[in-house]
């Protein structure tokens, strides 16, 4: 990112505004909500801006600029609707290193004043830099939506009770621990609730019946689905938020591991074909061991951790351990790619049933019923089949699935780097060799694949044999 979010301390300083019209008039209503000492000037001002100026105390000085109007200011916005005007006041601005912002002139700006959300004394900011201020208010009309309207409230009732949580509990993760099961619990209810007597009495309990030593933490063995961050589930985030501890592989991608606490301790885990840069045991190890050390420990895994995921292992593994863990379900890579390509992995009268299946068994090859598999209104799914595609497809054929069979393979599956090729089983092995595919890969066998409806794949599909199209 080009800029850096901050708030900026204005209690009993000085804040300059230039201009008299209505661009000016907008920027005084924000800057009013603030307890800073604003000064305007302008030669004409509207006779809208001199009266909201007499309602609030504004000190209005009818006159052109002077850079000597910079003297003990801290901010400057120049609002005038004059491009000369405008750049004087930028380039004194400038001169005087005093943080300068211009409405619509980003070349002129050294700050950006992003869309808001109010909630004092808490306080949200959107801003796109001052590239799509449209697009900032409309991600904070979404926002207001979300957030309950005593947010704020809530926030002075946690200051109300931080000297007294931190004489209770001296350790720092103690405290940490405490204050995320009340903001998560029914005392944070009851506040946004309006019910703040009885969230007092709640707290005022919770602090003297501190124990003096806090249990073991938790693992949540969590799913991100295939790579596209906006197919994380709610809970997936709110743990992610959480997290003391974030154990993941390589198939996490960075946009999702950029949504997880920043001040989380991080810990890669990732496998790959003939690399494991930590074994299995190596990694239920990890989990049992920070979670005894009382951390709340989040185990990312792409798509569900219980298909293909390895999520059954490392949750028997906690139990055996006596720690708690709890199953958080992701969408499927499965699922998720063919609905982004708009494959239907079932449909009436094509494909009766959906077989999901792994290239790589605990041992090598997997023990498959290729018999039953091939049935012609079956859609079969492959996890890390690449470099198996040959034998699966000679099994498949040689058990009586038609060699112009559908297939469709997907890379990196939702993701901005998705690629899908498209053709038939038995070009599946040159399919593969011709395109270099090797990132993280899903192989759809079937007659669904006809039923593409992704914009990319028209004119790869037109090429499939008329026989097998339904």
């Amino acid at each position: 990112m080009d800029g850096l979010p901050i708030a900026f301390q204005l209690k009993g300083r000085g804040v300059l505004v230039v201009g008299g019209g209505t661009t000016a008039l907008r920027k005084l209503r924000l800057l009013v909500k603030t307890s800073a000492e604003i000064t305007v000037i302008a030669s004409t001002p509207d006779s809208d801006l001199i009266s909201y100026a007499a309602e609030t105390g504004l000190t209005l000085i009818k006159r052109q600029f002077s850079a000597s109007d910079l003297s003990n200011k801290v901010m400057v916005i120049s609002a005038t609707g004059n491009p000369s005007l405008d750049n004087s006041v930028s380039e004194a601005a400038k001169g005087r290193n005093i943080p300068i912002n211009v409405p619509d002139r980003p070349d002129l700006c050294t700050f950006h004043i992003p869309s808001i959300v109010d909630r004092d004394p808490v306080v949200i900011a959107i801003s796109t830099s001052g590239n799509a201020p449209v697009l900032a208010r409309h991600i904070r009309e979404r926002i207001e939506k979300l957030l309950p309207k005593n947010i704020g409230k809530l926030a002075k009732f946690a200051r109300e009770f931080r000297s007294a949580v931190k004489s209770m509990i001296p350790s720092a993760q103690d405290r940490l621990n405490l204050w995320e099961s009340v903001l998560a619990g029914p005392i944070a209810q009851k506040v946004l609730s309006g019910k703040i007597t009885m969230a007092r009495e709640d707290m005022v309990k919770l602090v003297n019946q501190i124990p003096e030593k806090a249990d073991h933490g938790i693992v949540h063995i969590v799913g991100v689905g295939p790579g596209d961050p906006d197919l994380l589930t709610l809970k997936a985030f709110r743990l992610m938020q959480t997290a003391d501890v974030i154990v993941y592989d390589r198939l996490i991608s960075t946009e999702i591991l950029d949504l997880a606490r920043r001040d989380a301790d991080r810990i890669f885990v990732g496998k790959s074909k003939g690399y494991h840069h930590k074994t299995q045991d190596e990694i239920n190890q990890i989990l049992a061991t920070k979670a005894r050390a009382g951390k709340r420990v989040i185990r990312l895994k792409g798509g569900d951790p219980f298909l293909f995921g390895r999520g059954g292992e490392e949750m028997k593994h906690l139990h055996q351990c006596d720690i708690p863990v709890e199953i958080v379900p992701g969408i499927t890579a499965a699922t998720g790619c063919a609905a982004s390509l708009g494959i239907p992995l079932t449909h009436r009268g094509i494909a009766a049933g959906v077989t999901f299946i792994t290239g790589h068994g605990f041992n090598g090859a997997p023990n498959i019923d290729w018999t039953g598999l091939s049935r012609s209104d079956n859609t079969i799914v492959i996890y890390m089949g690449l470099s198996r595609a040959r034998e699966i497809a000679e099994k498949l054929m040689t058990n009586g699935m038609r060699s112009n069979m559908p297939v469709a393979v997907i890379e990196n599956g939702t993701r901005t780097d998705e690629r899908t090729i498209v053709g038939v089983l038995e070009e599946l092995p040159q399919l593969i060799s011709e395109h270099d595919l090797s990132g993280p890969s899903l192989l759809i066998i079937g007659k669904t694949v006809n039923e593409m409806t992704s914009p990319i794949s028209h004119d790869l599909l037109s090429d499939l044999p008329q026989a097998i199209a339904v």
